[in-house]
């Protein structure tokens, strides 16, 4: 352990860079207001596209940002059900055919759950 220690640094202790010549980022505080009635600014760049909505850091609560701008609305696609997709594929017509012709194989004991299949008749053998 003692061959690998930094020799003559604190761990976390003073940076050895220098602020001199460097130019920082234009910056802006956006305030928000949650409805708790919390403020709260929070430091953006000036050329960031600032949200409408910021969580609250005390409750954490939505919180509006202060200027009055409000969120966009987003434009969501009307949910496609089975029958939405079954239709893309078949017309009624198709459907009802098929709906019928499933129907007698059913009733007909041909297809369906084992406790519904009607039982067979069974041919009887003539012995001479």
């Amino acid at each position: 352990m003692g061959e690998r220690t930094l020799r003559g640094a604190r761990l976390g202790g003073q940076s050895f860079e220098d602020e001199r010549g460097i130019e920082f980022a234009a910056r802006q505080n956006v305030g928000y207001v949650c409805p708790q009635g919390h403020e709260f600014e929070i430091p953006m760049a000036a050329e960031a596209d600032v949200p409408a909505i910021w969580e609250c850091p005390r409750c954490g609560a939505e919180a509006l940002a202060a200027d009055g701008t409000l969120p966009a609305e987003k434009n969501e696609k009307p949910v496609r059900t089975h029958w939405d997709m079954l239709l893309e594929r078949r017309s009624i017509k198709e459907l009802e055919d098929i709906l019928t012709e499933r129907l007698e194989l059913l009733r007909g004991g041909e297809i369906g759950p084992a406790h519904l299949h009607r039982p067979t008749k069974k041919k009887t053998r003539k012995t001479a």
